[in-house]
């Protein structure tokens, strides 16, 4: 069996969404349609949203359920990042704190999709 090579939300509103991740990552996708759009990510992994009412078989899940998570090189980057988010309105469902795995802060996009950033291992007060 081959690795995933993609990971894809549901979202209400593709476009709205391929903006927010467009602004995000700072690149645009490589395919957007009105129901559709992916993002090629530095990995390999590719990030693909889909409109909720167009997908097959109908989705019955909504948004809030999973994470995406980015990891920082450490505490700095959880900070920087959160000050870039929260200046760009982006709304912060946790403020950066320390948990069991390491440093760390949550947001959200615009269909409550967590978004975490952290570091890990960094437990220091």
């Amino acid at each position: 069996m081959s690795d995933p090579k993609m990971i894809i939300l549901y979202v209400e509103n593709a476009e709205t969404s391929a903006a927010f991740y467009a602004q995000l990552l700072g690149k645009a996708p490589a395919e957007a349609s009105p129901g559709f759009a992916m993002f090629p990510l530095d990995g390999g992994m590719m990030l693909g949203l889909w409109r909720r009412n167009g997908v097959l078989p109908a989705a019955s899940l909504t948004g809030g359920g999973g994470e995406l998570a980015f990891m920082m090189a450490d505490r700095q980057g959880v900070l920087d990042t959160h000050a870039a988010w929260a200046k760009q309105g982006i709304v912060i469902a946790q403020a950066p704190e320390i948990m069991d795995f390491g440093f760390t802060f949550t947001a959200l996009d615009p269909d409550n999709h967590r978004l975490r950033v952290f570091t890990p291992g960094d437990m220091a007060a």
